[in-house]
């Protein structure tokens, strides 16, 4: 359990060339985060990801929805990605053939 906390930590930590950096997430016991929550909102968007904890356990993370996106793979769809293709809408497309002669293969 502790290794996937460690594993999820390292790669929310990670920027976007997935070099992982070395500094620790704020932590936050539940009664805090709830009695402060605009202040943990605002420093998971500028900081990084936020844990709460209960009872001394980590419980939660609280992240920017830009890391959100960058882990979950959300940020564009694949509908989206060729919809924006410049050859979307066409009725046909057309690949020309490379008609060059084949070769002997010796076997």
């Amino acid at each position: 359990m502790r290794r996937a906390m460690h594993a999820a930590r390292a790669l929310l930590k990670s920027d976007q060339s997935g070099h992982i950096g070395a500094e620790a997430m704020d932590v936050w016991q539940l009664q805090e985060a709830k009695a402060r929550f605009s202040e943990l909102v605002k420093r998971a968007a500028s900081q990084g990801p936020q844990e709460i904890t209960s009872h001394g356990r980590p419980v939660a993370v609280v992240l920017s929805r830009e890391d959100f996106e960058r882990l979950t793979g959300s940020a564009r769809s694949l509908v989206d990605f060729m919809r924006e293709s410049p050859l979307h809408g066409l009725e046909e497309i057309e690949f020309p053939r490379d008609r060059s002669p084949t070769r002997d293969v010796a076997l």
